[in-house]
């Protein structure tokens, strides 16, 4: 057997691998994607912090009411809602709202969560909820208010 028998001829050479336009095809695919599916988890990561902080302020809410019927007035409550309620959220990791509570602590309360400066919900506007179960959502005349779904619109 010769060396020139053994050389593989080019037309028998398998060809692997891609190519790169098919690997550019692919990116631009791939790129695409993303430029559609980033913006919805965007909006879908605002929307999941929203609702941990509307979830807080309910909790805050049922907190007020079961220790006033337990003490019997708002003002002997007042100092330790403060205290433990008033303060930024979450309170693990990077705050990204401030809680405040009516001062001094009466039967028409209210409790406001305000977006920290620089922080992603800034745009996404204050949160509100008052004794009679009325939630805002907004700031200044663009408040969306109402007892329904007025959070989440």
């Amino acid at each position: 057997m010769s060396i020139s028998s053994k050389i593989l001829k080019p037309s028998s050479i398998q060809q692997r691998g891609f190519t790169l336009i098919e690997m550019m095809i692919v990116v631009a695919i791939i790129g695409i994607l993303a430029a559609i599916a980033y913006p919805s988890y965007q909006q879908y990561v605002i929307k999941t912090k929203r609702t941990d902080m509307m979830s807080e302020m309910q909790n805050i809410a049922s907190q007020i009411e079961s220790r006033k019927l337990a003490q019997g007035s708002y003002s002997d409550i007042s100092a330790g809602i403060k205290t433990e309620f008033a303060t930024a959220y979450p309170r693990q990791g990077t705050a990204i709202y401030d809680v405040t509570i009516t001062d001094p602590l009466v039967s028409k309360w209210t409790i406001n969560a305000m977006p920290k400066t620089g922080m992603q919900m800034v745009a996404d506007g204050n949160l509100s909820l008052n004794y009679q179960g009325i939630k805002c959502r907004g700031t200044g005349t663009d408040a969306k208010c109402g007892t329904g779904n007025e959070w989440n619109k």
